[in-house]
């Protein structure tokens, strides 16, 4: 047999094996064990989406709880130069009253909070430069709640002194008022008061 016969039959037989060998490279077991390919399926199903809901970020279940929510963020605000009554800040606070000025600005604070929590003071949302006009519109809205010795506040509520406002932040086991105050030491300052310590005049609920 001469050379050429023989490698035309070895080229014969290398074609009729090639149609046995080239399936092998696809593995039906590989997305089931791989953890790359699993979570791509995963991802085109929609199962991302499923997995990131399991911890929604919590809503506040109530204007009260909003309001504290947005104090919260506020405390530290500083008046530049101390003894101001302004800053550009508290600039963004006073225009959530109308015609407003510079000067103390405790009830703009929280009318700015009740405004940002979709429960504005005022008939017509306009908001109140002076404490005494805050309880008294809340008042004849039905919103007050006079502070009697056995009334407990609910966060949220804000806490009507004379001639200064702020708003509960928390009430401790005890009876301790946790508060947040615009023009607290001229600043946003968190503040506690025990019980029998500057008793409030009473409370306004706004939901």
């Amino acid at each position: 047999m001469s050379l050429d016969v023989v490698i035309a039959r070895m080229a014969q037989l290398q074609g009729l094996m090639s149609p046995q060998t080239a399936p092998a490279p696809v593995p039906a077991a590989t997305p089931s064990t791989n953890p790359t390919a699993f979570s791509t399926a995963l991802a085109s199903a929609g199962g991302t989406a499923q997995l990131a809901s399991v911890t929604p970020t919590a809503a506040p279940t109530t204007a009260g709880q909003a309001i504290v929510n947005l104090v919260k963020q506020e405390v530290g605000v500083a008046e530049q130069p101390p003894g101001s009554n302004d800053s550009p800040r508290i600039a963004q606070f006073r225009q959530a009253t109308a015609g407003s000025g510079v000067g103390p600005w405790c009830a703009y604070f929280t009318s700015w909070a009740a405004r940002e929590a979709g429960v504005p003071l005022g008939d017509n949302g306009q908001g109140f430069g002076r404490v005494d006009d805050v309880y008294a519109w809340a008042q004849k809205a039905g919103k007050a709640i006079p502070n009697t010795g056995d009334v407990r506040p609910q966060p949220g509520d804000l806490i009507v002194w004379d001639e200064h406002i702020g708003v509960v932040e928390s009430v401790g086991a005890d009876g301790t008022i946790n508060t947040i105050e615009g023009n607290s030491s001229d600043k946003v300052a968190e503040r506690s008061y025990p019980p029998g310590t500057r008793p409030a005049i009473g409370y306004v609920r706004l939901g």
